[in-house]
């Protein structure tokens, strides 16, 4: 099929032998045209069949072209559509006004249908060309919130610049998978990185959801983050609760799953650094002490277990039942007081 039948090109006059002139004109060259005799009409058609392109007349009874194109333009479902005014009125001051209504050009009566076609062409394939820019630019928009937060992304786009900034109060998630290695040798490449990709994009879903962000994964281990880069009341509840809910996932996983996981986890409370890294691959991390910890905190969890700082626990305030593991010694830290969220504990 010509690609031009795709196009549908509203055709708006009030004149019968014009209409069917261009419409005669619109099929020779393989156009899809549509027909409305009157502004409202137009409008009407406008909204629902989408057309790539309008060719509207100005001298029309009730609502002339210069009222039409107003209306055409203020909706945000029509705005986009190209418009080329076709008219009698031919005077300079006419030409000034279509176009400062919006109008991409602007065809004399009476017209040659070379021209009509030429022109409509043109900005058919403008109108392609501007498509297929916006259509690139969301997608590296896409691409970029992938790897970096909404905040620092906007910031990014707007600025060409992200500032590092420092959080005085924010909670730290790692979880690990357990025995990974040795499923790395008996799984084939493609079923590895295929569970990888269903785990984390659960794991990514949960955090969203409860108002927490994914910093990286490193191999099979998951790096999160509450009250970065948007300061969050309540961030290591927030952090606790989607820690129960990636446990939950895994859990429901696994009853229908062949291969099974578990997982540790860790969480500690505190402050942290956090900023974009690298100036042509984005890297979006958080640095400090409060994130080793937590590192050390997985560590020392067990499978299928929510392990949490001294820290963490303070700010939970009792809102949660933990079981009291004491002073754990950490690599690089030292002993560390320790708890298990409840293993049977879910928040209603």
């Amino acid at each position: 099929m010509d690609a031009r039948a795709q196009h549908r090109i509203l055709i708006v006059d009030d004149i019968e032998e014009n209409l069917k002139v261009l419409t005669e004109t619109l099929i020779e060259e393989g156009f899809y045209p549509l027909q409305a005799k009157n502004g409202e009409r137009a409008i009407q058609i406008a909204k629902k069949a989408q057309p790539d392109l309008i060719l509207l007349d100005i001298k029309m009874p009730d609502m002339d072209g210069f009222e039409t194109i107003a209306v055409l333009k203020s909706d945000p479902e029509t705005a986009e559509i190209p418009v080329i005014f076709i008219s009698a009125l031919n005077q300079i001051e006419d030409k000034v006004k279509g176009f400062r209504a919006g109008a991409v050009d602007y065809v004399s009566k009476p017209f040659q249908k070379e021209e009509v076609i030429a022109r409509v062409g043109t900005h058919l394939k403008l109108r392609s060309a501007q498509q297929a820019v916006e259509a690139e630019r969301e997608k590296s928009e896409r691409l970029l919130l992938s790897i970096l937060p909404a905040s620092v992304a906007g910031e990014l786009k707007n600025t060409g610049k992200s500032a590092p900034q420092f959080f005085s109060d924010v909670t730290i998630l790692f979880s690990d998978l357990v025995d990974f290695t040795e499923q790395t040798v008996k799984l084939a490449p493609e079923t590895l990185i295929s569970e990888l990709n269903d785990l984390f994009s659960g794991f990514d879903r949960i955090m969203a959801e409860h108002g927490c962000e994914r910093i990286k994964t490193i191999g099979d281990a998951y790096f999160a983050a509450c009250g970065i880069p948007e300061p969050k009341s309540g961030h290591a509840l927030s952090m606790v609760h989607a820690a129960l809910a990636m446990s939950d996932f895994l859990a429901e996983r696994n009853r229908k799953s062949p291969i099974r996981w578990e997982m540790r986890i860790g969480i500690h409370s505190g402050c942290a650094v956090a900023g974009i890294v690298g100036t042509k691959k984005y890297i979006y991390d958080v640095f400090g002490d409060t994130v080793n910890t937590a590192s050390r905190l997985e560590c020392a969890s067990l499978p299928g277990r929510i392990n949490i700082s001294g820290e963490t626990a303070a700010l939970l305030g009792g809102a949660i039942p933990l079981e009291n593991r004491g002073e754990i010694g950490a690599k690089g830290k030292g002993p560390i007081p320790m708890y298990f969220v409840a293993e049977n504990y879910r928040p209603e």
